[in-house]
């Protein structure tokens, strides 16, 4: 988010906010979005036409905008879904779409909104001139099931194969990575593991009831 953003306090000036100001409003600044994207569709790539670049049109399925919290900040986040990867050329042409988007087309129309909050109201802008950047972030890889037959406390034996599973899954990098934790953090080493592969451990089985001496024959 940007510093745009206003709270009109008691004297009806307007007060600018900044992404650590607005975290507070989270819930409503992101339930204001889901409507927003409820009345038109919230896919930012319904409007970008094929002639500006086919390679995106054809690539990108969709770009949904939505806010979260990182650092402590409320920041604007778009989910964007791939049919395929991008190019360098067409990704400038997506993340300068996004910023048309933010500027004056979805983000124009969102800022007209003023969203109830405790003690007045706030209209939030997601676009500044001096102060916008798109930070590009991938999803972690689903992590693979690894189900255990049965468990004898022996860490080792399940490390390799957690690191074998990474590995048979497409995630070599991943199983380096959890290696090198495993031996920096050995004290949480079954934590270390589960970051990366899902592990299904077995059922206990019931314990059998002890006799007492009244019932022995």
């Amino acid at each position: 988010m940007d510093d745009d953003s206003w709270n009109n306090g008691t004297a009806d000036l307007p007060v600018p906010l900044n992404g650590a100001d607005l975290a507070e409003y989270e819930g409503p600044i992101l339930r204001a979005v889901e409507s927003c994207n409820s009345q038109n569709e919230g896919n930012l790539m319904l409007c970008f036409r094929k002639e500006w670049n086919p390679g995106v049109k054809e690539k990108v399925l969709s770009a949904i905008p939505s806010v979260e919290i990182r650092d402590g900040e409320l920041m604007a986040c778009i989910t964007v879904c791939l049919k395929e990867p991008l190019t360098e050329a067409e990704m400038k042409d997506l993340q300068n779409h996004l910023r048309d988007q933010f500027s004056s087309g979805w983000g124009e129309d969102f800022e007209q909104q003023e969203i109830k909050v405790k003690g007045g109201v706030i209209s939030v802008h997601f676009w500044e001139t001096d102060h916008f950047s798109i930070e590009m972030e991938q999803p972690a890889p689903k992590r693979p099931k690894m189900k255990l037959e049965k468990w004898d406390g022996d860490i080792l034996s399940v490390l390799k194969r957690a690191e074998r599973l990474l590995i048979e899954n497409g995630q070599p990098e991943r199983a380096k990575q959890m290696m090198e934790q495993f031996h920096t953090f050995y004290s949480l080493s079954s934590g270390v593991i589960s970051q990366y592969v899902e592990i299904d451990l077995p059922e206990k089985s019931p314990k059998k009831a002890k006799k007492g001496r009244g019932e022995e024959r």
